[in-house]
């Protein structure tokens, strides 16, 4: 293909575990498959936020009627994660390691760390929101075919993980919410498949180097975000495998060049 002509232009979301204790208690990060002995179960109730607007997600959400369960430890999990406490201090580990990748990817440092907090209406977070927080941007990764910026540097805590789903309850596990991880998000830079594959490759490199980071499947989480010429941007979400990618967005060109593309997500099965 000739990606030039096409007006190829992807970026790239990396979002990495990483290994230290949870992100606002001291819990462990280990997921576990012995039987839970903690369980709780709660309904989703969409309420008026800051702005006195009922968020249109939540109150769909709502309509659906599921029972939410969340199943944990007695030996690890707290109440922070029930959201029954407050959240304590930020693991300092956690925000260590995401200032040395920083500093990795020469990326800018801001002045003052806010939590923000992104609303959450799957139930995968007993709070309701996901807390994430902004550390570096403006970086920039060398490549084969040139420089990639880097966007953005945030670390953020991990959903709860689901273990089942009925008609009537989504029942999740309590030992994957809270987990700290390292976001780092490119922009449209990348020029072709192959370059995003290097570029993944490369910040999965970088990431590995400071020796504390979780290794296996499901610790990491790879998206990319593509666009051609006369088409909305499709997110390609959850590469497990880097060898794919470069087919998969071959796939997708493709399927985008035979039918018009709409803006949305669709799910990688690699």
């Amino acid at each position: 293909m000739d990606y030039k002509k096409l007006n190829f232009k992807a970026g790239i979301e990396i979002h990495q575990q990483l290994e230290t204790n949870k992100l606002f208690c001291n819990c462990p990060s280990i997921l576990r498959d012995d039987p839970h002995d903690i369980m709780i179960r709660r309904k989703l109730r969409a309420v008026k936020g800051e702005s006195g607007i009922i968020d249109v997600a939540a109150e769909f959400e709502e309509g659906k009627d599921y029972t939410f369960v969340y199943e944990g430890y007695k030996d690890g999990t707290c109440s922070v994660e029930f959201d029954e406490e407050p959240p304590h201090d930020l693991n300092k580990d956690a925000l260590e390691i995401v200032l040395q990748v920083c500093l990795l990817l020469n990326c800018k440092i801001v002045n003052e760390i806010q939590v923000m907090r992104k609303t959450i209406v799957d139930g995968s977070n007993t709070s309701g929101f996901q807390r994430t927080m902004l550390i570096g941007y403006d970086g920039k990764l060398e490549t084969s075919k040139g420089m990639v910026r880097i966007a953005t540097v945030c670390l953020e805590e991990d959903s709860a993980r689901k273990i089942k789903e009925n008609e009537n309850e989504i029942v999740y596990r309590l030992d994957r919410l809270g987990i700290p991880l390292i976001e780092i998000a490119t922009y449209s830079d990348i020029k072709t498949p192959e370059h995003a594959k290097e570029v993944a490759e490369k910040l999965g490199m970088i990431l590995r180097s400071t020796g504390k980071v979780k290794r296996g499947l499901g610790t990491i989480r790879q998206d990319v975000n593509i666009s051609i010429k006369n088409g909305n941007r499709v997110e390609l979400k959850g590469f497990q495998d880097l060898r794919s990618m470069a087919k998969v967005i071959d796939i997708e060109i493709e399927r985008q060049l035979k039918h018009k593309a709409s803006r949305e997500v669709r799910r990688v099965n690699s």
